[in-house]
């Protein structure tokens, strides 16, 4: 392998990153060795001031003490005391704590905590799990989130989604239990996975790869997933049993079983679904004089004001200890007993810590780690990929609306460490969740540390507080869930998105309808895929404009060109040339070209090749330095470069003995004419 040091060119931004080396850019020096762009970056980096390098012998050869000792050198700029102190934000905020923050978080952790106690025993319920587990994926990332997060809204723990997805992809195709219920182990399997896939990603700095699904697709797959858990739950508000998780069954039997609903079962559930709405808009109030300055607010009043909000806020803890409470009442008189569908025993205390285990042998079913990978399938990416999703687009709608950063890198890490730990204390996949981020900020949280006490409420309701959770009705569970879905399912989304863009409406309908048809799962990967096809469609079928002149074609690309429409190109400009009188001259206006790839200098070597045995010629002309590099270097034959299109004309006239064109403005509106 030879380098080029005379010629070799610096990628700025090349070098520009390597004040912050990665792993990620070993990998990119690796790989792309021998290129101009790898040769100034090796040589700037260990070269002296003329760009020679010490360890590139005679003609070039690569030494490989110079690949050891580049490894070494980024390895000793990563690793360093400021670098590792950057990777926990609160080294930064804590030293100042003041006891007005602490109050703050205080009451915001704790207001939070009175959301997620009932919320994670009934995504429990969606995700397929004793409701325990709920509770176990509810306190750990909390914890964990205050040491490496660095937005001070977000909350992490079980969600709608991820628990919906955690029933497709974990408990679905768990064994079941020799006393009941289904095997937790490949849930937290997929707790784990899902926390080193996180993690590695943010250590390579791979949080772009999120921004390759477009917001048309998350809102469709939002929506769907919405409906989906939400119908899901009409079973438990009518006290049904035995309704299939497919979307479309699920609604089949539903309708079919409505003679068996249970009256008991429809009416707690329709009550607390009311009431616990009605509730919620106590928190949404907005008072007139709220924010005039010119007009106090007496004491009494701001009191009853705050009591409103507080009992919204706690609307979901309310209903479920209320409606727990009735149930207790009606079943020690003897009224109702056994006639209303109760969460039953919960296990109490803490969850046991103990490394997740990779094979499953309860007596009726032996599974090895392959056999659990093989299960998991595809949701090793998917649950992972929709973890960031959310607690991305959370975090920044948060910090816009509250006026501060957050570092996208830095949250990667804060998620997969909280998954990675959370999976040693049995619970499955978590992020952050949208309902309580809102009740955090409206809280008047001020740092993470509103999480240790969200965390602490739920481990004190674990080891207290289990026993009375007996009584709690499944239907008052689900109108928790279906409170806190309906409000994802954005309709007014149809109409701003044909307002905007109709073509958006593309992915987003095929993202819900297959969602909803073929699987939750599947639906938002045909969805991605239909929005890359989209992104990369014009990529592989270029805009070109042509303009004719007695003995001359034009040809103008009107964006980049590169391997999926190089040659689409190449056939459609000769076939443009070749359908009427051909041209004696064919000019390829490069003025729209930032860079051709291997692909593309091929198509133009073939084209020219083609024209010439059909006495055309190939003239280039308007390339940018780095295009005129480019095509130089493959040194095709007869092929002209020239500086533009005017030139191109008048020496071709000249040598014809004619007078040189002349190209005006308005003719050629889209012809550089610098």
């Amino acid at each position: 392998m030879v380098f080029n040091v005379e010629d070799s060119t610096v990628d700025q931004q090349v070098v520009n990153r390597l004040s912050e080396p990665t792993v990620i850019d070993l990998l990119h020096v690796n790989s792309s060795m021998g290129t101009p762009a790898s040769n100034g970056y090796l040589d700037k980096k260990r070269g002296d001031d003329k760009g020679n390098n010490p360890d590139i012998e005679g003609a070039g050869e690569i030494n490989p003490a110079s690949i050891k000792h580049h490894v070494k050198q980024c390895c000793q700029e990563t690793f360093t005391l400021e670098n590792v102190l950057n990777k926990f934000p609160i080294v930064k905020w804590l030293p100042k704590y003041r006891c007005n923050t602490f109050q703050c978080d205080l009451i915001a952790g704790l207001t939070v905590g009175l959301t997620v106690i009932p919320q994670g025993l009934a995504y429990a319920q969606v995700a397929n799990l004793p409701p325990q587990y709920g509770l176990y994926s509810a306190f750990v990332g909390c914890f964990v989130y205050c040491f490496l997060g660095t937005s001070k809204d977000i909350t992490l723990g079980p969600t709608a989604i991820l628990s919906l997805m955690t029933a497709t992809f974990g408990t679905a195709v768990s064994p079941d239990l020799p006393g009941g219920g289904k095997d937790p182990t490949m849930t937290i399997v997929l707790t784990l996975i899902s926390g080193i896939i996180q993690l590695v990603m943010g250590i390579l700095k791979l949080g772009i790869l999120v921004n390759f699904i477009s917001y048309p697709v998350i809102n469709a797959f939002t929506s769907a997933a919405a409906i989906t858990i939400g119908f899901g739950q009409v079973k438990n508000i009518l006290g049904l049993k035995h309704i299939p998780d497919n979307f479309l069954e699920m609604v089949y039997y539903t309708f079919k079983k409505i003679p068996e609903t249970k009256i008991w079962d429809m009416t707690m559930g329709l009550v607390s679904l009311v009431v616990v709405i009605l509730m919620k808009k106590m928190r949404e109030i907005k008072w007139a004089d709220a924010n005039d300055p010119d007009r106090s607010i007496s004491i009494p009043k701001l009191i009853f004001r705050k009591a409103l909000w507080i009992i919204g806020t706690a609307s979901n803890a309310i209903v479920v200890i209320s409606a727990a409470g009735i149930v207790a009442i009606l079943e020690s008189q003897g009224v109702a007993n056994g006639t209303i569908s109760i969460t039953g025993h919960i296990k109490p205390g803490m969850p046991t810590v103990s490394f997740p285990k990779f094979e499953i042998d309860n007596g009726n079913v032996t599974m090895s780690a392959a056999d659990i990978f093989s299960k998991l399938g595809s949701g090793l990416g998917i649950v992972p990929l929709l973890a960031l999703v959310e607690t991305m687009a959370i975090g920044k709608a948060f910090a816009r609306a509250n006026n501060y950063k957050i570092d996208p890198t830095q949250e990667l890490l804060a998620i997969g460490a909280s998954n990675i730990i959370s999976s040693f204390f049995q619970s499955y996949p978590i992020t952050g969740s949208f309902s309580r981020t809102a009740v955090n900020s409206q809280s008047g949280v001020k740092t993470p540390m509103g999480g240790i006490w969200t965390g602490g409420l739920v481990i004190l309701a674990l080891c207290v507080l289990t026993p009375w959770f007996y009584y709690i009705p499944k239907s008052a569970l689900a109108a928790v869930i279906i409170a806190a879905v309906v409000p994802m399912v954005e309709y007014h989304m149809v109409r701003k998105l044909w307002r905007a863009n109709k073509w958006d409406l593309v992915p987003y309908t095929i993202t819900f309808i297959c969602s909803l048809l073929v699987g939750i799962e599947y639906g938002i990967l045909i969805g991605i895929g239909v929005s890359l096809f989209m992104l990369l469609y014009p990529t592989a079928r270029p805009k070109v404009k042509y303009t004719s002149r007695q003995g001359y074609l034009i040809v103008t690309p009107m964006q980049g060109l590169n391997f999926p429409g190089a040659e689409f190109l190449e056939i459609q400009i000769f076939e443009k040339a070749v359908e009427s009188s051909k041209p004696k001259i064919i000019i390829f206006n490069m003025e729209h070209l930032t860079d051709l790839d291997f692909t593309a200098v091929q198509s133009l070597k073939t084209l020219t090749t083609d024209c010439e045995r059909h006495a055309m010629k190939l003239i280039l002309a308007n390339g940018q330095p780095q295009v005129n590099s480019q095509v130089q270097a493959a040194a095709i034959k007869n092929l002209t470069l020239v500086n533009t299109v005017r030139e191109a004309m008048d020496e071709n006239c000249l040598q014809d003995g004619n007078t040189p064109a002349v190209i005006g403005n308005d003719e050629e509106p889209y012809m550089s004419h610098l």
